[in-house]
């Protein structure tokens, strides 16, 4: 993987995807989608299992191809320029863990030096320290706890300090009190790093106090986008999880007409 870019500010979205589009034979899993994540901003990704979220997010690490439509990471076509643009970006998943065999400090440096990052001791002590996880430096990863494991993916997460950073589920299996730290990281990032910030859960609570945009999706369609404290009134519910259910359960038709 090539060394990281220096990254500067701009006005370019940290994603762009444009008419996504993702067929597997007969099945059409993802359905012409199309949204943009800017610096910044944490968007929350929406909808039940089997939606379309996990085809979407691995178009845009280009771990999958599109069928159509194109995905662009700080303003880099990712199908023309797939190494720069996945320079500006990195992800971490409840499910994608670190390798259990190797220490804290292992992985990140084994990650630092996939991604080409300079004066690498220098980062990974930043991020040891950032993160809390200096005490465990020579701890492996198999050995943590839930909340340190979440903790070091985080930090490798931010290894190549991403201007896009994907979060599918990050505190899916924490405590109320590990959550509440880690939702004040991801935060800090996007104000002060501006970092795009593209958030997958299924807790609607979190996703309210988190993110600033929510786009529901549901059959592989784009069904509704909005601040996520104000959307589900303009849409005749009551709460974010109400809404949710509705977009899980019924036709956009029938939740427009009840917003009327």
């Amino acid at each position: 993987m090539p060394k990281p870019a220096l990254h500067t500010q701009s006005n370019r979205p940290a994603l762009r995807a444009t008419r996504l589009h993702k067929v597997y034979g007969s099945v059409i899993a993802v359905d012409d989608v199309s949204f943009t994540v800017n610096r910044g901003e944490i968007v929350g990704l929406l909808g039940p299992n089997g939606a379309g979220k996990t085809t979407t997010i691995n178009m845009v690490l280009g771990v999958l191809a599109a069928t159509a439509g194109n995905v662009e990471i700080d303003g880099i076509d990712i199908s023309k320029q797939r190494a720069r643009a996945l320079a500006r970006t990195n992800f971490a998943a409840v499910y994608a863990a670190l390798p259990g065999n190797l220490t804290v400090m292992e992985n990140l440096k084994f990650f630092g030096l996939l991604y080409g990052i300079p004066s690498l001791r220098l980062r990974v002590e930043e991020l040891l320290q950032e993160y809390d996880l200096a005490h465990l430096r020579h701890t492996k990863c198999g050995l943590l706890s839930s909340g340190e494991q979440t903790r070091a993916a985080l930090a490798k997460a931010l290894l190549n300090r991403p201007q896009l950073l994907l979060l599918d589920e990050p505190t899916a299996s924490l405590d109320p009190s590990a959550a509440q730290l880690i939702r004040a990281k991801i935060k800090s990032l996007a104000a002060l790093d501006h970092c795009g910030i593209l958030w997958t859960s299924h807790n609607m609570n979190e996703v309210e106090a988190v993110c600033d945009r929510v786009l529901f999706l549901s059959r592989g369609k784009v069904l509704l986008e909005g601040n996520p404290r104000t959307l589900p009134h303009e849409h005749g519910s009551s709460t974010l999880e109400d809404l949710f259910i509705r977009v899980a359960r019924e036709p956009l038709s029938t939740i427009a007409e009840a917003a009327r």
